[in-house]
């Protein structure tokens, strides 16, 4: 039977926080995608998570902020950076939905290492801008090897106080799924119901997505979302089979 779709009343609380961030002015565009043609692109353990039968690819720019270890403060200038990531949708055999990363580029070198070497997480290093002018954002990427870029541009739109039930699954993910030293691991996050509003996307020239792996998008995406941001606080990795 399908998993009923995601809502925000379901993260367990982090009590020991391994790791702190900020995720601020993002951006979520998503386009359709069938289970079978990115199943085979999950860690073992998993499959698709689906919503009336259908999964979804993601390309979510944003601004890191106040990245840091344990339960922070999180480091000011380090810790902050422009980010993209190409994203799928999972769920284990315990039921726990999640996030698979296909790409992350991001713009400082240090996160990029410690995510490729700590975490096993896809990163790359990219040269990136987010500019905003009034209800304007544009988001640049530059992948510096292999060469890809994306550039997105939206105007922000009136808040979202009733989301749907897609805008639920895309957007209410309390952890990831991620391959590490060999076995699945879940790692889980915990935030605040994320604060959207309606975007309108006036611009898309994306590499990023056929880059990993996936379909190259055909058509403009089924949603487009923004919000402001939320505080992030990831608990302890757990591997799959066991309890977390």
């Amino acid at each position: 039977m399908e998993p009923e779709p995601i809502t925000p009343s379901t993260p367990r609380p982090v009590r020991r926080p391994t790791l702190v961030q900020g995720w601020h002015e993002l951006t979520f565009l998503h386009w359709p995608v069938e289970p079978e043609r990115v199943a085979g692109l999950l860690p073992a353990g998993t499959r698709p998570d689906t919503l009336d039968g259908v999964s979804y690819v993601g390309l979510v720019p944003f601004l890191m902020r106040g990245v840091g270890l344990g339960p922070g403060p999180g480091l000011p200038y380090l810790g902050t950076f422009c980010e993209t990531n190409v994203r799928l949708y999972s769920v284990d055999g315990q039921g726990r939905r999640g996030v698979v990363f296909r790409s992350l580029d991001a713009a400082r070198l240090l996160p990029v290492l410690a995510g490729r070497l700590g975490v096993r997480l896809p990163y790359l290093w990219s040269a990136m801008r987010l500019r905003r002018d009034g209800e304007v954002i544009s988001y640049t990427c530059r992948r510096r090897s292999p060469a890809a870029g994306s550039r997105a541009v939206v105007r922000i739109g009136p808040p979202i106080t009733a989301p749907s039930p897609l805008e639920h699954f895309l957007t209410a993910r309390w952890g990831l799924h991620v391959t590490w030293h060999g076995r699945t691991a879940h790692l889980p996050n915990e935030h605040a119901p994320w604060p959207l509003h309606r975007a309108e996307l006036l611009d898309l020239d994306d590499e990023l997505v056929e880059a990993a792996g996936l379909p190259a998008p055909a058509g403009p995406p089924v949603s487009v979302l923004w919000s402001p941001g939320v505080k992030v606080r990831f608990g302890r990795p757990t591997l799959l089979g066991r309890s977390g």
